[in-house]
């Protein structure tokens, strides 16, 4: 127990940091950090397991500030307690370029930031995903190698937006006990007091998605203490509502919408030094208040040392298992594994929708790799996400892999983040590529945060028919493509698709979305290479029988259409080559050498892809044809709706062959 008036100093430590930083800085919301300040103090300095020193072991509790903005409450904790990453230089420089302390928390910038959190209810999400992690490797290393929680503060904005319930409503179901969540019950938003947009009761909300709840003065070391004590036995996820003042000790601010997301000024900053007693001059702390902040530090590492002895004396394959898993390497053993089931995939030449495909990769990944932890958002038999290893995970046991996220897809994609950031498992989760839009917010700083999760994106296409415009992806292929640091696959059939499923699992730095078919596909690639070919991103299926008069370039179900154009254009005289373009990304990271070879010279460029013409322009030049759609797509059978929008190996002979008469006339 930490006496008042020493609590009260290390509190305030925070919101003189906070004030300072956000002033010098012109910029930033000093509300949260002088509000939240008493439940950080109390969570960091009597109940959170870290090591300052070893920021990234793996036993360590998980921070989540998923109200972002408040990011000088972080930051500042993360000096005071010596992570070295943090100075107060680094303080000084709040919101500056190059800083570490970036204007929301960002995962990579610095040791003790567990994930980039800015757009609210991501990081509560996150902190789903992250609890789910930690009791699925609890359930196979055991509690002596993995037994800690997940903390998040989260604001009102983070419980206004609509992920929030998706999040909250998926941890009662899983009971995920390991999770505690602190509300700071500030009652302000940018615009004003709450009660302008919002009316919920939190608490009955939470109670109804299966959380145990209380409300505590958010300003009372005690009340805070014994919440967060009773959270640590509970039997199901916690959300703890502290009520704060926003802005707290700001002489005239506190309290209101003006000591959200402005600088407080230096009246209000002076009065609020004489209101905390604190003389010292802008970003000192005092040595003796610093000192009691670097103490809690080193007294919360104890808890490390004791568990790295735990782990060495674990047995030897058990401890091996856990480094490889958290380090995110793949087995040695994978290479050879994938490389037998493509000799296997080259002998039976299987003609099947890309999704089943998948599934097909699948069953071989999910074999050879324990780390993968499937999932859909309630679309299991039409994703083909999973396979014989893969027993659903539920409330009362979690020894399986399979998640079943029900209808959620940004919650799903979310949380996936999580578990990608807390490590020693893959992600992967499926559902329709036109709800992508669902969960593309989280999708993007899956980029950001350049973490390895897998999008398995089926039903690709006017492909999956008669479910009609409403689910038949038209602009998403070119959305996904235009994420930076995203790999976008859309494999042409099994052998592609294994190949991809390879690639995107090898980049631990990249996320990575399969597109894949609903509809029967043949095999296009019949041998077996030596090297991935997908890998380059773009590469030439089948060659021109002289120098290439025209060059067709085509992803996924449309690549069997264009090697069935070249074969006819091939017979008329008009020597012909395919491209297969599963990777547009990748084949931008090709040399400019490799790059010209593949685009090549052929006067007649022409691509086909069931999608809009975004980003085809690389491959095509001005002068280039794009057959593909201009519109949404129509409700009715496959076959029927690839005629009617034009997307033919007809309208790829027509377009060639009117290019050629043009050309000759010209002549």
């Amino acid at each position: 127990m930490i006496p008042r008036d020493k609590h009260d100093r290390m509190a305030n430590a925070i919101r003189v940091l906070a004030m300072d930083a956000v002033q010098a800085a012109n910029s930033g919301h000093p509300g949260l950090p002088m509000g939240a300040a008493d439940i950080a103090t109390v969570l960091f300095t009597r109940f959170m397991k870290f090591d300052p020193k070893h920021p990234n072991w793996p036993d360590r509790d998980r921070f989540v500030l998923s109200a972002g903005h408040g990011s000088m409450l972080l930051y500042s904790l993360l000096y005071l307690l010596g992570y070295e990453d943090i100075t107060i230089d680094e303080i000084r420089n709040f919101r500056q370029l190059g800083s570490k302390t970036a204007g929301h928390p960002e995962y990579g910038h610095a040791a003790g930031i567990e994930t980039t959190t800015g757009p609210l209810g991501q990081g509560l999400a996150n902190g789903v995903g992250m609890a789910i992690a930690e009791r699925r490797l609890r359930e196979e290393f055991g509690a002596d190698l993995v037994n800690h929680k997940t903390y998040v503060l989260a604001g009102d904005g983070c419980l206004m937006e609509g992920i929030s319930q998706e999040a909250i409503s998926l941890a009662g179901h899983l009971n995920l006990s390991n999770l505690v969540v602190i509300w700071d019950d500030n009652r302000i938003t940018i615009d004003g007091d709450i009660k302008l947009a919002d009316s919920t009761d939190q608490i009955a909300r939470f109670e109804a998605s299966g959380w145990a709840t209380e409300q505590i003065d958010g300003h009372d070391p005690d009340a805070i203490a014994a919440a967060l004590e009773r959270a640590q036995t509970a039997d199901r996820p916690t959300m703890i509502a502290a009520r704060t003042t926003i802005g707290f000790g700001a002489p005239t601010k506190a309290g209101t919408a003006k000591a959200h997301g402005s600088p407080l000024g230096p009246e209000e900053i002076a009065g609020a030094r004489v209101t905390f007693g604190w003389t010292a001059e802008p970003f000192e702390v005092p040595s003796d208040i610093l000192d009691d902040w670097r103490v809690a530090g080193l007294s919360a590492c104890k808890q490390r040392v004791a568990w790295q002895k735990r782990l060495d004396a674990a047995d030897n394959g058990i401890k091996s298992e856990f480094e490889r898993r958290m380090r995110g390497d793949l087995p040695a053993t994978f290479g050879n594994t994938a490389e037998a089931y493509k000799r296997r995939l080259a002998k039976d030449k299987p003609t099947v929708a890309t999704r089943k495909a998948s599934e097909m990769a699948l069953e071989v990944i999910n074999e050879a790799l324990p780390e993968t932890l499937g999932g859909s958002a309630d679309l299991t038999g039409s994703n083909n996400t999973k396979t014989e290893q893969t027993a659903p995970i539920s409330a009362e046991d979690f020894s399986g892999r399979y998640i079943h996220y029900g209808i959620r897809e940004h919650a799903m994609a979310a949380a996936m983040n999580g578990i990608a950031l807390h490590g020693g498992l893959i992600p992967y989760g499926g559902t329709f590529l036109v709800f992508s839009d669902y969960a593309r917010p989280a999708m993007r700083l899956s980029s950001l945060m350049g973490l390895r999760v897998v999008y398995v994106m089926t039903h690709d296409s006017i492909g999956l028919g008669e479910d009609g415009p409403t689910h038949q992806p038209v602009e998403h292929l070119a959305a996904l493509r235009a994420i930076p640091k995203h790999h976008v696959f859309r494999p042409a059939d099994a052998m592609e698709t294994m190949e991809c499923w390879e690639l995107a699992l090898a980049e631990a730095q990249t996320p990575a979305t399969i597109a894949l078919t609903r509809q029967g596909l043949p095999a296009v690639r019949v041998e077996p290479a030596p090297e991935n070919r997908c890998a380059r991103g773009a590469y030439e299926l089948a060659t021109a029988g002289a120098d290439a008069a025209v060059t067709i370039f085509a992803t996924g179900s449309e690549v069997h259409l264009a090697l069935e154009a070249r074969q006819r254009l091939e017979a008329a005289g008009h020597p012909t080559r395919v491209v297969s373009v599963p990777c547009m990304e990748l084949f931008e990271r090709q040399t400019p050498d490799y790059r010209r070879a593949i685009i090549g010279n052929a006067p007649i460029r022409i691509a086909i892809e069931a999608g809009v013409e975004q980003g085809w322009r690389r491959f095509l030049g001005e002068d280039g044809v794009f057959i593909g759609m201009n519109s949404f797509g129509a409700s009715g059978p496959y076959k029927a709706l690839y005629e009617h929008f034009g997307i033919t190996a007809d309208a790829v002979v027509e377009a060639a062959q009117a290019r050629i008469a043009r050309m000759t006339d010209a002549a």
